[in-house]
């Protein structure tokens, strides 16, 4: 049985499309079977060249320039494949907490600007839509 090749796992039931779930599990040294109910892992729903490109990620580190080299395409490109796993993994990305907190403040602050008198509203109109918090 160590020399049989193990097949992926599918994510998705071929009939009707709906989710499965591993019922059995069983180690080939000590012959022990577990059965239950266990989620199939997100990634096994990646197709071939999505598991690739993970793989590439990871081993790159997320470095973006290791992946061009490695991969032979773009910035552009990558980006693009790094977000289609994204929601082929049904992930969300992070939120840049930092830009986020100082658009905040910005916006604060050119408020307070036009609530003093300091600054016109079209003045505070440009000044938002520049800084991309209007």
């Amino acid at each position: 049985m160590a020399d049989e090749k193990y097949h992926d796992i599918p994510a998705h039931c071929p009939i009707t499309g709906e989710p499965l779930y591993v019922s059995e599990l069983t180690s080939e040294k000590s012959g022990i079977v577990i059965r239950g109910k266990f989620q199939v892992p997100r990634a096994a729903g990646l197709d071939a060249d999505q598991q690739k490109f993970l793989e590439v990620f990871l081993r790159a580190r997320g470095v973006i320039s290791t992946m061009e080299k490695e991969l032979g395409i773009s910035y552009p490109t990558v980006r693009a494949r790094v977000d289609s796993l994204l929601h082929a993994l049904n992930l969300e990305p992070y939120k840049n907490e930092k830009r986020d907190e100082h658009r905040a403040e910005t916006k604060r602050q050119i408020l307070q600007q036009l609530e003093s008198g300091e600054i016109t509203p079209q003045e505070a109109k440009q000044r938002l839509k520049r800084t991309g918090t209007e």
